[in-house]
């Protein structure tokens, strides 16, 4: 790959390396070993778990930007743009800068055989490198014990939670989904989780007893006076290192509160030189922005919600925030869910909290995960949901048939990005789209 531009890059990656999942971290460590381990070059945070992971890692960068260190931001996927996924202070990265990092790796990519996701990685680690940064939060792809971001060795590692996701590659019970995320503990190394599950919980700090980590927990007791409106959401957080705080972040939802309470006592572990002070924690926590989660804007005098919850835990997250906030009625979903989630059990629960379900197919979602909308209608007892399978043709039907009310968007990340996109929302800007394959590719 000699002198292309940003968008050959994406060509080149997603046609050529998103046939599925490679585990191991073997082609990953010779990927980063030829670039010369510029992982090495910077402090790592390392955040696993299964929902809010991504919120988790956005309010650990802003605080670490509040305190005046350059940081990264390693997060997947994207909603609107590649450029999403490797952000340098708050901001994706320069497409010159991405393209240059590829450019010097793609050799290696190419002759190991390297999927998507270890391409990617490699990547950002290397552009991070260039750009001079002092730490980075690192988001796992998925699993973490033979996840691609697991080449890391970091300073902290944090555990959100664990429910059932991604179970023909992680395991059908939540012992195992934990087993294998836990595989992010590093010996002597911290490590924290929000995890609620006694059992669960048990997995993780086993784990780090085994390796010689030190193992902490929030146990709920240090978040108190839990607020959650449309500008965000308020409560008090007990520490140690900074005494009470009280918290505002943008993000909505009593679960944010949880995920800001996990960020901000993952910060108090860091040795003292380096730990943000107290107003660098309350600044940072205030000015964190992370798109699709709970993001309610006004178009057009209508109230749209976009949130990317994509499995059963997530939806239900979304839900309970949903039943606290004061939108406008009628409240109509616009869902769009991959084939390979668990749809019998979401959609139940988004009919209970929506008037009306509008069921779609996102075009950004790859082919073999699209699911079938009205094969879904057909086999699930759903009286105010209808199906529309053309993404643009549903997204115009759920604006009139929400009238003055709002329009909720959910069910994937693909669906709340191609929305955004088409409602000239997009946050970071959004990639042309790829051309079509061939028959013959």
């Amino acid at each position: 790959m000699t002198s292309l531009g940003y968008q050959d890059l994406i060509g080149e990656l997603f046609p050529r390396l998103a046939g599925g999942i490679q585990w191991g971290l073997e082609r990953s460590e010779r990927l980063l070993r030829a670039a010369g381990d510029p992982h090495r070059r910077y402090r790592v945070l390392h955040v696993g778990g299964t929902n809010g992971k991504g919120s988790v890692s956005a309010t650990i960068a802003a605080v670490l930007r509040a305190a005046g260190f350059r940081t990264g931001l390693y997060t997947s996927p994207h909603l609107c743009t590649f450029r999403e996924r490797i952000q340098m202070d708050g901001r994706p990265l320069e497409e010159a800068a991405l393209v240059a990092a590829a450019e010097r790796i793609w050799p290696t990519v190419l002759r190991e055989g390297a999927s998507f996701f270890e391409a990617t990685t490699a990547i950002a680690f290397l552009a991070f490198a260039d750009a001079g940064v002092e730490a980075a939060v690192v988001e796992v792809g998925l699993g973490g014990r033979l996840d691609a971001t697991n080449t890391v060795s970091p300073e902290l590692v944090i555990l959100t939670n664990v429910s059932l996701d991604h179970v023909q590659y992680l395991g059908s019970t939540l012992e195992a989904v934990a087993w294998e995320k836990a595989g992010i503990i590093k010996p002597g190394v911290p490590v924290i989780t929000a995890e609620a599950s006694a059992e669960v919980r048990e997995v993780f700090r086993r784990r780090a007893e085994e390796v010689g980590a030190p193992f902490h927990a929030l146990d709920g007791t240090e978040i108190a006076d839990v607020r959650v409106g449309l500008d965000g959401t308020r409560f008090r957080l007990r520490t140690t290192a900074w005494g009470e705080l009280a918290l505002h972040t943008p993000l909505i939802g009593a679960h944010q509160a949880v995920n800001a309470a996990l960020a901000v006592r993952a910060l108090e572990l860091l040795p003292a030189a380096r730990r943000p002070d107290r107003e660098a924690v309350l600044r940072g926590v205030r000015s964190v922005r992370w798109p699709g989660r709970l993001q309610i804007e006004q178009i057009e005098g209508r109230t749209w919600i976009f949130d990317a919850a994509h499995n059963s835990a997530g939806v239900a997250a979304l839900a309970a925030a949903l039943t606290s906030l004061p939108l406008p009625r009628p409240l109509v979903a616009l869902v769009g869910v991959l084939s390979d989630k668990d749809w019998g059990e979401m959609l139940p629960v988004l009919a209970r909290v929506a008037d009306a379900l509008v069921l779609t197919t996102p075009p950004s979602a790859p082919e073999h995960r699209r699911w079938d909308p009205e094969a879904v209608l057909r086999g699930l007892a759903l009286p105010a949901a209808e199906a529309i399978p053309d993404f643009e043709a549903a997204l115009a039907h759920a604006r009139a048939k929400a009238g003055d009310g709002s329009v909720l968007v959910t069910g994937s990340f693909h669906t709340v990005g191609d929305a955004l996109i088409q409602l000239g929302r997009a946050p970071f800007g959004a990639d042309a789209p790829l051309p079509a394959p061939s028959p013959a590719a």
